[in-house]
């Protein structure tokens, strides 16, 4: 079965290039421009993991992962917080409200695809 990716981020030639990352390697993508959308789509399309900008309108990357986590319903979906906020009190922040990885940018496309594959458990 094809794992379901969730990609928000308000950068849209993030957006694009990270969608055509993640469907070259096989992942089914969904896409959302801001927290709000973020938060919609992850309740409506459950997909396995979320790559999660910290920066965005409407709610932060930060809310986002809070409401996850506080949510039953969709609580185990794994969060990689993307941001290029990379002091290490943001990167503790993002994992003390339940991110499972959290990557700065620039970062190395091999290395998030790596990333998400160790987290998925090697599915595609």
């Amino acid at each position: 079965m094809t794992a379901k990716i969730l990609i928000a981020d308000d950068e849209p030639n993030i957006l694009i290039s990270l969608e055509f990352l993640m469907k070259r390697e096989g992942f089914e993508v969904v896409l959302a421009r801001d927290g709000q959308e973020a938060i919609d789509a992850i309740v409506r399309e459950r997909p396995a993991l979320v790559l999660l900008d910290v920066m965005m309108p409407v709610k932060t990357g930060f809310d986002v992962c809070h409401e996850v986590r506080a949510n039953e319903a969709v609580r185990d979906t794994l969060i990689v917080m993307l941001t290029a906020k990379g002091r290490d009190t943001d990167v503790a922040k993002g994992l003390a409200l339940g991110a499972n990885a959290y990557m700065t940018k620039p970062f190395s496309t091999k290395e998030l695809v790596q990333k998400v594959r160790e987290l998925l458990g090697g599915a595609a």
